[in-house]
């Protein structure tokens, strides 16, 4: 089997963690010269109380804390499949936060296929559907602003020619399609196993950057994170969107959210690549990019689409910002395409943010999530932290 990747991160950030200490329970951290600090208090027990001070990094950057071994180390050991129970593992970076995520959001690589596909991958019909609706809109469709005037025409273009759909009206439409993805503390973090519907047979990880907002809507700080897909079930129907995204152990997030401070800000999320490699057993290698500055919408957006007047989130959240990625490097046969197969080893990285490394397997098989926010606080409650 291919190894795991460590979580491995810049020494000059500030990165909040979350780590399970056999006989004591869930611990908050924090990585300095690559080994994690455990820094829970009374003052801050829980990494969503970090998130709401004025200045998380401030606070964590000179969080006192008690040193529990190598990041590295700690990662690896979260495999459920190969843990030593004596040793601390890694946990996803957040508690309390609700998971949500966020759907056709570079929606310039949707259009894309919708139009390829419509060309039956002829480059010269493909080419003359986008000159024919650049004309009628005034600009290219990369270029539109969802939501504007522009979309709307684009809108009736793609209509005329055959091409809209559901996904593309909240590609390029007024409101972001924005969902739940997992619910409380069930995420897992970087070196466990992530989970696919073992009646799934088109199956793939979606990387993506993962925004982490406090209960106002302010982001402080973002990390890196699978939103595993099952292209076949959420295929079928989009109605089925809720049993291709949430599954057991299907959620994955880590290894650290780095939090802004004077060294990372908004723009470096924005303008960040994201790195995807996939080794299998079988030999197959699948190495992909994906870059930030592409997709639709601000941040700020999908920030304040999720929380707004209408709907609140006292705990904050956290909010995968979608990806382009939709694989098609043949596996198992010509014209096949790309799904999973077990034991694949998924790594998402990114320049700042470390390594986000996963193992798959059928939900089944990984560990079943058992820790849930009652659990958390009888905890808490039990060490005197509350």
């Amino acid at each position: 089997m291919p190894d795991l990747k460590g979580p491995s991160a810049p020494d000059d950030g500030v990165f909040l963690a979350r780590c399970y200490r056999p006989g004591i329970g869930p611990c908050v951290a924090t990585v300095r010269d690559g080994e994690l600090l455990d820094v829970t208090s009374r003052l801050a027990p829980t990494a969503r109380d970090i998130c709401e001070f004025d200045d998380p990094a401030d606070y964590l950057g000179s969080a006192k804390g008690e040193p529990i071994g190598a990041a590295d180390l700690i990662a690896r050991n979260a495999n459920e499949g190969l843990r030593n129970e004596t040793e601390p593992w890694m946990l996803a970076p957040c508690d309390f936060q609700v998971i949500k995520a966020c759907g056709v959001t570079f929606a310039g690589s949707m259009i894309e296929r919708v139009i390829e596909e419509r060309a039956d991958g002829d480059p010269d019909r493909a080419e003359e559907i986008r000159n024919r609706i650049g004309q009628r809109i005034g600009t290219r469709l990369l270029d539109i602003e969802p939501g504007s005037e522009r979309a709307a025409a684009a809108k009736e273009a793609l209509i005329e020619e055959g091409l809209w759909s559901q996904y593309l009206e909240v590609g390029i439409g007024p409101d972001a399609e924005i969902f739940t993805k997992s619910p409380v503390l069930s995420a897992v973090g970087t070196g466990s196993r992530i989970g696919i519907h073992p009646k799934s047979i088109w199956s793939n990880p979606e990387p993506e950057l993962v925004l982490a907002c406090n209960s106002k809507g302010s982001i402080v700080g973002a990390a890196l994170g699978n939103d595993v897909n099952l292209r076949d079930f959420e295929g079928r129907s989009a109605l089925l969107l809720g049993k291709s995204k949430d599954n057991n152990a299907s959620c994955s997030i880590g290894p650290y959210i780095r939090l802004f401070d004077e060294k990372f800000r908004l723009e470096d999320i924005a303008n960040a690549t994201i790195d995807l490699l996939i080794e299998g057993e079988d030999g197959f290698v699948l190495e992909a990019e994906s870059d930030m500055a592409t997709i639709s919408r601000p941040l700020t957006d999908l920030a304040s689409q999720t929380l707004d007047e209408n709907h609140a989130y006292p705990d904050g959240f956290l909010l995968f910002c979608g990806t382009p990625f939709a694989p098609t490097k043949d596996r198992d046969t010509r014209g096949g395409g790309f799904t999973h197969h077990l034991r694949d080893i998924v790594t998402i990285k990114s320049s700042g943010f470390g390594a986000l490394s996963n193992e798959v397997a059928h939900c089944a098989d990984c560990e079943r999530w058992s820790a849930s926010a009652s659990h958390l606080m009888r905890n808490l409650a039990a060490r005197e932290l509350l």
